[in-house]
């Protein structure tokens, strides 16, 4: 085997292990709301994200979130995905990615009229489901503790906070994530966002990362919406960010609200 050959295995092989948290929290960004879902009513996601440069894809799709809204001021979280990773040279690996469990609380509302935001917590539990030996899970629980806050100005929306990581695991580190986004309401049936978000370091040798990405929500109908998003940088859409260096990110997701 030539040293190069060696070399390109031992990295994929890094690359399909060290896993990053799901955190897809916010569709169709990463930085989060503390708004809940009203009592006794779904939100149901069907979507794709990942990042990607060009030697390498990672990410999740497809994806399946859930949110209940279980008590005034209380959501209920989950998503089941289907994790993938692919670099130049080596098979595609895919099959189910580490679960993801949360409960949204706004602990302060606001309306139109106050001058303070609203604020809300999201703790998130990822659970190891997924093969870690294939590369297609983090192999370890990890958690996320973020404060979230709003704020609605007419057709202005603008919110995000963050919160610490916990990344256990050989190499890993306890990270920061911070964010915020800005939303106007285009039309009835069109809201544009756009959002910059910062992440420390996650793993030793690795540095902090930071990005931005573009997007928004269409309406179709009262109960049906399109959610895209795309970027730069979004390493927590990423499998495993170790693989990808300033990816271009991505976010194309089917929503279903009753």
């Amino acid at each position: 085997m030539q040293p190069e050959q060696i070399v390109r295995q031992a990295v994929t092989a890094g690359t399909l292990l060290l896993m990053t948290p799901l955190a897809l929290a916010g569709p169709p960004f990463i930085t989060d709301d503390p708004e809940p879902v009203d009592p006794g009513h779904w939100e149901v996601y069907a979507f794709s994200a990942g990042a990607v440069d060009h030697q390498a894809a990672t990410g999740f799709g497809p994806a399946l979130e859930v949110n209940y809204g279980a008590a005034p001021d209380i959501q209920l979280h989950v998503i089941v995905p289907i994790a993938y990773g692919t670099a130049t040279g080596t098979p595609t690996r895919a099959g189910l990615g580490d679960t993801e469990l949360g409960v949204k609380y706004r602990f302060v509302n606001s309306g139109e009229n106050d001058w303070w935001p609203e604020m809300g917590t999201f703790p998130l539990l990822e659970i190891p489901t997924g093969n870690a030996g294939l590369g297609l899970g983090a192999g370890y629980a990890q958690t996320f503790l973020p404060i979230w806050l709003q704020k609605n100005i007419g057709k202005w929306t603008t919110y995000g906070g963050g919160g610490y990581w916990t990344n256990p695991g050989p190499g890993n580190r306890n990270f920061w994530f911070t964010g915020w986004l800005l939303q106007y309401q285009v039309t009835d049936a069109l809201a544009l966002g756009a959002e910059l978000f910062h992440q420390t370091s996650s793993m030793i040798g690795r540095a902090a990362s930071r990005g931005f990405n573009l997007g928004g929500i269409y309406d179709l109908n009262e109960h049906h919406h399109l959610l895209f998003s795309a970027g730069r940088g979004g390493m927590l859409y990423a499998v495993n960010a170790a693989s990808v260096i300033n990816p271009f990110t991505y976010y194309l997701g089917f929503q279903w609200t009753f």
